[in-house]
C-alpha cells in the first residue's frame, strides 16, 4: 500500500482523526477509510479483535483505563469489500482494519497498542498507523517515538526495524508467557526529525 496518513488530533487528550483515503480503485488493500476516536462503547469489537491477534491481549480493562487517563487511542476503519464476510461488518458498511493507542509524554509519544486485525494483515495497515502516529506527534512537538515489542515477535520487529525503530534496551521480564514464566520486551525508538514546508525532513 503507498497510501500516507496526513491527520491529526483535535488535542492531545481528546482524539479526533478523521483521515479519508479515497483510493480509484477498491482492493485488498484499497478502500476508504478513515480514523474515529475510540470510546469505551467500541470496547467490546475491539477486545474481540485483540483475542483473535494475540496470545496475550490487552483486556478491556486496559483499555478502558488508557480511555479514563485522556491517551489518545484510534480505530482505523475501513468500508467492507465486496466478498468479505458479514461478520464482523459495523451496521455502517465499515469494517474495523485495526487500531492505536499512544500516551504522550514530554517531547515523545510511547505507542502503547498498535494492532491490525488479523484478517487485513500484511497489506500494509500498521505502517499506516505509524505514518498517521508519526504525523500526529509531530504537530506535538515531540522528538522521539518509543514502543516495546516482545524478544520472539520477530515479524513486529521486523516492521518497526524497517520503519526506522532502532533497538535501544531491553525491560526483563516485562511481558507475560504463560506457564508463570516472563518475557523480555524490546525497547525501540524512532528520532522524529522536523518536516519542513515542502514536506521533506530537515
Amino acid at each position: 500500500m503507498t497510501t500516507t496518513a496526513v491527520s491529526t488530533f483535535a488535542s492531545p487528550a481528546v482524539p479526533a482523526w478523521a483521515v479519508q483515503h479515497w483510493p480509484e480503485a477498491a482492493s485488498a488493500s484499497q478502500r476508504r477509510v478513515s480514523f474515529e476516536p475510540m470510546t469505551t462503547a467500541h470496547l467490546d469489537a475491539v477486545a474481540e479483535v485483540e483475542k483473535t491477534a494475540y496470545t496475550h491481549p490487552w483486556s478491556p480493562r486496559h483499555f478502558s483505563d488508557s480511555l479514563q487517563s485522556g491517551y489518545p487511542a484510534v480505530l482505523l476503519l475501513g468500508e467492507a469489500l465486496p466478498g468479505e464476510a458479514e461478520h464482523g461488518v459495523r451496521p455502517d458498511g465499515r469494517v474495523l482494519l485495526g487500531y492505536l493507542v499512544a500516551m504522550p509524554g514530554v517531547e515523545e509519544v510511547h505507542l502503547l497498542n498498535i494492532t491490525v486485525a488479523p484478517a487485513h494483515q500484511r497489506q500494509g495497515w500498521a505502517r499506516f498507523m505509524l505514518d498517521a502516529l508519526v504525523h500526529w506527534s509531530r504537530g506535538q512537538q515531540a522528538q522521539w517515538l518509543w514502543l516495546e515489542a516482545r524478544q520472539s515477535n520477530a515479524p513486529a520487529r521486523a516492521l518497526y526495524e524497517r520503519y526506522g525503530f532502532k533497538q535501544v534496551g531491553l525491560r526483563r521480564g516485562y511481558y507475560p508467557a504463560g506457564q508463570f514464566q516472563r518475557e523480555d520486551a524490546v525497547v525501540m525508538s524512532l528520532p522524529l526529525a522536523p518536516v519542513g514546508a515542502s514536506g521533506v525532513k530537515a
